[in-house]
């Protein structure tokens, strides 16, 4: 079976992974359309020829590079009509642009189509973005959801198609593994890596790690930025915690593992927001890949990823942070089992070949059961 997929998140090269195990499957054929850049409006992201094996990668500029809503492939037609796919995968949400021009030039060719979301809140688009959702919905022959919430938030905009609740991504367990060196027991490195924005809950991490015990070994890693940077510089400042901060500024995908490796707890505080709810919380799982310990409000899909390989706290709740973290300082034993079990719940649900196998499992089904796409 030829599949073709759209998808500008494949620009990150640690992503790429997945696109070597679908490819990998004895059935597949697979070409991927990707732009060169994507002109994010927190920095430009630069694709990365990092995993390329085994498969077509194509790179075509888009027309409104950047434009989340309304961006399009101006050379799908092209490409559809040169690789004469059976399946077209859009990974893409169901209101975008994108989506629509990709399933419209879809059925034309003949394609079985599929769309991706992570939509985990409920929410009415303006027109013409509600048109062609409604559309998409209506037309598309599956949907692949990112989580749980999702599907239910599909099923009450009248979504009654086919789906399954495959993340987009798993990781790579190749590249995401334990260090080589046992950690550390006398010293507990904290880590947070993400967007510096208010609803990733950095403020509350060093509100939270401000109250830990000054005599005892500890430090405090974060890696991102964001808008919120110059703020939480200067909250560091206000708790005196200069000292036991450790900044390492936006690091490339391919810096993340050592990143994981060197830290012994991962802290994703998150928040939710009127219009915002963490929807996976993928560094988690590269966590759990490397046996860190991972620590997460209950903010979105976090628990459900967590679950019982790690240790989770309510929503804003300083004071239950500060109580998980307290625990990991002071038992280095409980860390060590904590990790195992994060190791664990990676191998069983969360490798790149086990969302790959999931999605080609997709595939199949599409292209065995005689539906053809609506008209």
């Amino acid at each position: 079976m030829r599949i073709l997929m759209i998808s500008k998140a494949c620009l990150v090269g640690t992503y790429q992974t997945k696109l070597e195990a679908l490819a990998r499957g004895a059935d597949v054929e697979l070409a991927v359309l990707v732009p060169p850049t994507w002109d994010d409006p927190a920095g430009q992201i630069v694709l990365e020829r990092a995993h390329t094996e085994g498969y077509q990668l194509w790179v075509d500029p888009l027309r409104h590079n950047g434009r989340y809503h309304t961006y399009t492939f101006p050379t799908l037609r092209q490409r559809l009509q040169e690789f004469q796919p059976d399946i077209l995968h859009i990974d893409e949400e169901p209101y975008n642009l994108a989506t629509a021009h990709a399933l419209w030039w879809g059925r034309r060719y003949g394609c079985k189509t599929l769309f991706f979301t992570w939509q985990n809140l409920y929410r009415n688009y303006p027109p013409p973005f509600r048109w062609l959702e409604k559309w998409v919905l209506d037309t598309a022959d599956y949907g692949v959801m990112g989580n749980r919430a999702a599907v239910d938030v599909f099923r009450r905009k009248g979504f009654d198609g086919r789906y399954q609740v495959i993340p987009q991504f798993g990781v790579a367990a190749g590249l995401f593994a334990p260090p080589a060196e046992p950690r550390s027991a006398d010293h507990l490195h904290i880590g947070f890596a993400g967007r510096f924005v208010s609803e990733k809950g950095v403020d509350l991490l060093l509100q939270a790690v401000a109250c830990l015990p000054r005599e005892q070994g500890w430090t405090l890693h974060l890696a991102g930025k964001g808008p919120e940077e110059a703020g939480l510089r200067q909250m560091t400042k206000s708790l005196q915690l200069e000292d036991r901060v450790i900044w390492h500024g936006s690091l490339p995908s391919g810096e993340m593992p050592r990143f994981l490796q060197m830290i012994d707890v991962l802290v994703l505080p998150s928040r939710t927001r009127p219009n915002w709810a963490e929807q996976f919380g993928r560094i988690l799982v590269e966590a759990m890949a490397c046996e860190t310990v991972v620590v997460g409000s209950t903010c979105g899909e976090i628990p459900h990823v967590i679950g019982d390989a790690g240790l989770v706290f309510s929503e804003d709740d300083v004071t239950g942070l500060l109580h998980h973290l307290q625990t990991l300082l002071q038992d280095p034993d409980r860390r060590h089992v904590l990790g195992r079990k994060g190791g664990d719940r990676f191998l069983n649900r969360y490798t790149q070949q086990q969302i790959a196998e999931q999605t080609v499992e997709v595939y199949r089904e599409l292209l065995a059961d005689g539906h053809f796409t609506k008209t």
